[in-house]
């Protein structure tokens, strides 16, 4: 599955990165690798705990 994902930096300098279609699944990381390392991870997770909840898996927009 491909998700849509935002990335941008923060006032920080950190990488944040978001994805959209599935509420509340946000990550980020000091190198914009380490970010989408861990928005992988996130994406992962969130899918996981909506499924194991019956939540629709994503949203569509």
């Amino acid at each position: 599955m491909k998700l849509p994902i935002d990335i941008d930096r923060d006032e920080d300098g950190k990488w944040v990165v978001e994805c959209p279609s599935i509420p509340g699944c946000v990550s980020q990381g000091d190198t914009k690798e380490e970010a989408m390392e861990n928005i992988h991870e996130a994406i992962q997770l969130c899918l996981e705990v909506r499924a194991e909840r019956g939540m629709p898996l994503v949203i569509k927009r």
